[in-house]
């Protein structure tokens, strides 16, 4: 039977509840446990993909085609394991279901309320699709004390009466200040924030203290007194280096031991750290670098291409390389500018996006890289503008464009009719935002003897999408008499999945996200490719 381990955070958001999750889950897996994570987040959204990035950073896509919140990112990169659907749910979505029954009737006529009905939904979710596995650690999203996500509080409060408080865990994650004027960490936020979860039923039964250095013994007995938990329950996460750090500082804290502890498990086995002991050894201690733009328009903004940061940093590790990101805002990156923003790095690399803002700086950015044959990766929108920018320069198309952006003109990028999907026909719209996008995962053939078989070292991958506009399979034939290869198709060659060009040391564009599948422990292929060209031409 499954034990579950519900995390909340308190005092502050954005304190690490998703990596200290996901940091866990590789810990008990280490022992040889198997393990399942999962996000409840408590906006009213259906899903994050309708989100701006300055409001929720990136929109994680998982195989089976949701679109999630970017801590399964974390999930997915530290235990190894590939979120699904039913790891992911939000009280949109929740609400949604709810209403829904209504509708159709299947209450009887009873008044619909918070509790029983949300909460019940809530359990629902908790349990559903759990088989094998031994933990299923849930993460209560935004922060205890705020309204919405009470619902969730109670939810989990009554899961763990009913399941039996041997079979469920709550782990608190707080802030403790340091106040650099006194010379003090401070304990108060904490005390209050475990009083503010004590109140609505729920006794944590370990907190993790977030704090920019070390916690003296006496303010950790003093929140374990104030807090009702034992001392040894206390766990420290001081600040570290680099999140790959955070296994080996949450071991060294004993994290693990408590939790198989309070079940009752006796350790099948000792955890193996080596693997994140040489990441972070590389990641701290590595000299040489590689400077690599990437062009964008939330580029400023941390959060809002987090899998694509640590891809890159993954194809770093890969190369023994420590790799610098020059950030450029597409919005401001003048074609006058180019040269001068552009010649001190080693590779370009454009992301995914949607809308015309910031598209011209990005073209005139590939046909810099194009020009001076500067290792280029473009993802999704970035192929796109890829194929956009040797339309107009090399097959003489001038108003060569999207229809994202303009109908009118030629448009060597379009609207997708239709694709398939587990044996369906799917129809693409531009009409209803929400889900309605080619996501998930689909299969590409590649070509024989191109650089990305080579890379790949197969002719057939399964790569993770999110987009609804496609490069125009029609140009084709004219693109190919040029040098630029589409060198990947979905298997009945109606749509282009990769390209790249004849006579460039390293220059692909890829209609999918490899960023999504990328892992430390694991390296994507094509970003340690990228790295790797990006090495070879900083030594030129």
């Amino acid at each position: 039977m499954a034990r579950y381990i519900f995390v909340t955070g308190g005092v502050v958001s954005s304190l690490g509840k998703g990596l200290s999750s996901a940091s866990l889950a590789y810990l008990l897996q280490s022992r040889g446990y198997k393990v399942r994570i999962r996000k409840l987040d408590p906006y009213l959204n259906v899903d994050p993909g309708t989100m701006s990035p300055f409001q929720h950073g990136e929109v994680f896509v998982t195989d089976d085609g949701a679109e999630t919140d970017l801590d399964l990112g974390h999930y997915e990169r530290f235990s190894g394991i590939s979120a699904k659907k039913s790891d992911n749910i939000t009280t949109g979505r929740i609400y949604n279901d709810v209403l829904k029954k209504e509708r159709q009737g299947k209450y009887l006529g009873k008044t619909v309320q918070v509790i029983p009905h949300i909460t019940n939904r809530i359990k629902e979710f908790i349990e559903h699709d759990v088989s094998k596995e031994d933990f299923v650690i849930c993460e209560i999203g935004g922060t205890v004390g705020d309204i919405e996500s009470l619902p969730f509080l109670e939810a989990i409060r009554q899961f763990s009466n009913e399941s039996g408080k041997k079979n469920s865990l709550f782990i608190h994650l707080t802030l403790v200040p340091y106040m650099k004027a006194s010379d003090e960490i401070k304990t108060k936020p904490t005390q209050h924030s475990v009083k503010e979860l004590r109140s609505i039923g729920i006794q944590p039964d370990i907190i993790i203290c977030r704090s920019e250095r070390p916690i003296p013994l006496d303010q950790r007995t003093k929140i374990s007194l104030f807090c009702n938990v034992s001392i040894n329950d206390v766990i420290e996460t001081v600040d570290v280096k680099t999140i790959y750090e955070a296994p080996i500082s949450f071991n060294k804290e004993k994290l693990d031991e408590r939790v198989l502890k309070f079940f009752k498990i006796k350790t099948k086995k000792k955890v193996n750290l080596q693997p994140w002991k040489k990441i972070t050894h590389l990641v701290l201690n590595t000299k040489n670098k590689v400077n690599i733009a990437i062009i964008g328009k939330y580029v400023e903004l941390k959060d809002a291409y987090k899998s694509l940061d640590e891809a890159l940093t993954h194809g770093g590790i890969a190369n023994k390389l420590k790799v610098n990101l020059v950030r450029i805002e597409s919005d401001y990156l003048k074609t006058a500018e180019i040269k001068k923003k552009l010649n001190k790095v080693s590779g370009i690399l454009i992301p995914g996006g949607f809308g015309k803002r910031g598209a011209e700086g990005k073209i005139a950015a590939i046909n810099y890289a194009r020009k001076y044959k500067i290792p280029f990766l473009g993802i999704c929108f970035g192929m796109q503008m890829a194929v956009i920018e040797f339309a107009r320069n090399e097959l003489n198309i001038k108003n060569a464009t999207s229809s994202e952006f303009d109908s009118s003109k030629a448009s060597v990028v379009g609207l997708m009719s239709e694709w398939i999907k587990n044996g369906k026909i799917m129809k693409g719209t531009d009409k209803d935002l929400g889900g309605t996008m080619r996501l998930g995962s689909y299969e590409a053939k590649l070509l024989k003897n191109s650089l990305i078989n080579k890379i790949y070292k197969s002719t057939k991958i399964n790569e993770r999408h999110r987009h609804r506009y496609e490069v125009n399979i029609n140009f084709k034939e004219e693109f190919e008499k040029k040098g630029m290869i589409f060198s990947g198709l979905s298997p009945d060659n109606k749509l282009p999945e990769i390209i790249e060009l004849k006579e460039h040391p390293w220059f692909i564009g890829v209609q999918f996200h490899p960023e999504f599948k990328s892992r430390p422990l694991s390296p994507h292929p094509l970003f340690s490719s990228f790295i790797k060209a990006a090495k070879i031409n900083s030594n030129k």
